[in-house]
């Protein structure tokens, strides 16, 4: 372990490795299926599956959703939070307000999905996490978590793990 200064002159210990080794890229497309509109889907042990069976030991994992009405986002996997969650979303967002895109007269798409794509500018489609010692680096309570916002639905969501 190295020391180092802090700006108020205190010492802080970094927590050092050194891990050499070529350069591995491991990529994998998940497929997810969804029942409901709005649904949430706890995608960490896959994720966690695959970055152990590819052996990077540290390096990062990008997780993208190949889709522009389903987000990603981490937070804790508890019932009542995921149901704040879902009620937070639609009160930013309510399905039932105007929107030109759901207006034939400005749109072309007939799914009336705009509030889908609202809540996916608020959530975003990718997050990038790091590997240390072959393990994602999540705190206790944090999940990876795909937010459905237009279902039922399948949807794509495309892992790539980049490390030694």
């Amino acid at each position: 372990m190295e020391a180092i200064k802090t700006r108020e002159g205190g010492a802080a210990v970094l927590d050092c490795h050194v891990n050499q080794g070529t350069v591995k890229v491991f990529s994998k497309t998940l497929t997810v299926k969804t029942d409901e509109r709005t649904e949430l889907v706890n995608l960490s042990d896959d994720i966690r599956a695959l970055v152990e069976a590819t052996e990077v030991k540290d390096g990062f994992i990008q997780i993208s959703s190949l889709h522009t009405t389903a987000g990603l986002f981490i937070n804790e996997w508890q019932e009542a939070l995921l149901a704040d969650i879902k009620a937070m979303l639609d009160s930013i967002v309510p399905r039932e307000t105007y929107y030109r895109h759901n207006d034939p007269e400005y749109s072309d798409c007939d799914r009336k999905n705009s509030d889908s794509h609202l809540k996916n500018v608020v959530f975003g489609q990718s997050l990038n996490i790091p590997i240390s010692q072959g393990k994602l680096v999540l705190g206790q309570w944090q999940s990876v978590i795909m937010a459905e916002f237009d279902g039922p639905n399948q949807r794509s969501v495309f892992l790539q793990v980049f490390g030694i």
